[in-house]
């Protein structure tokens, strides 16, 4: 194992406080691997040891996030994705590979899917949008993750009104997928989506409030004016 890994491991150990870790079990419904450490000083963690890895290359990087991806600890997932993250202007194509990599095997609650996704895939996709039908692939999967993966990675193109059509079709191939985490997912999509292309959100949620998940719903509309949200949440005569 590499030094800095060792480090990162026992500085979380050294910062892991028992009342953190019993009160973290509750924003989770499936049993979570954690030290105990506040989000806020994992991300510190995160970027002070950064700098100790800056100028290695991309791939070398790659391996350390793996590294602490391995250990099962939702903080060393946590600083793995802050790391991708931090190398974003690196990103290549062949990366892509070795994120859906990480979707498949690491990914085991909604923090984890939501770290890596939100800001490592997103930004990635915004770089490279042909793999935007490699992520309309992913509502495919029997891995919830994956799905919900396929949602959250466009949290931050839906914010500045990127791929609208895309964010639609896989809300659409979504719909009905009866995983409270998936229909979160895409429903935060859509309300991200709202903020710039309230109308067509608006409508689609319309056409199809008839059979979408009361979750999803909420979500997805959570940021329209008043009347539009009056409207979508009327039942269907």
């Amino acid at each position: 194992m590499s030094k800095i890994i060792k480090n990162i491991q026992t500085e979380l150990k050294n910062r892991s406080d028992e009342k953190v870790k019993e009160s973290s079990q509750r924003f989770f419904k499936e049993e979570i691997k954690v030290y105990g450490v506040k989000a806020a000083i994992v991300h510190k963690i995160a970027k002070e040891n950064f700098k100790l890895i800056k100028d290695k290359p991309k791939l070398e990087i790659f391996k350390l996030c793996e590294e602490l991806l391995q250990s099962g600890y939702t903080e060393e997932a946590l600083i793995a994705y802050d790391w991708s993250y931090f190398i974003r202007k690196k990103y290549e194509p062949t990366d892509f590979l070795i994120f859906e990599k990480w979707v498949d095997t690491y990914i085991t609650n909604w923090a984890t899917c939501d770290t890596l996704c939100n800001h490592t895939i997103g930004t990635f996709i915004v770089m490279y949008p042909n793999y935007l039908n490699d992520l309309i692939k992913w509502t495919q999967s029997e891995n919830r993750w994956k799905k919900r993966a396929a949602a959250v990675s466009l949290i931050v193109p839906a914010r500045r009104g990127h791929f609208i059509n895309e964010i639609l079709k896989i809300a659409d191939l979504l719909l009905l997928d009866k995983d409270d985490m998936v229909q979160k997912g895409y429903g935060w999509m859509l309300k991200e989506a709202s903020k710039v292309n309230q109308k067509e959100i608006f409508n689609f949620v319309i056409s199809k409030k008839a059979t979408m998940p009361r979750t999803a719903l909420r979500y997805a509309i959570e940021k329209l004016p008043n009347e539009l949200r009056t409207e979508a949440m009327k039942k269907n005569n």
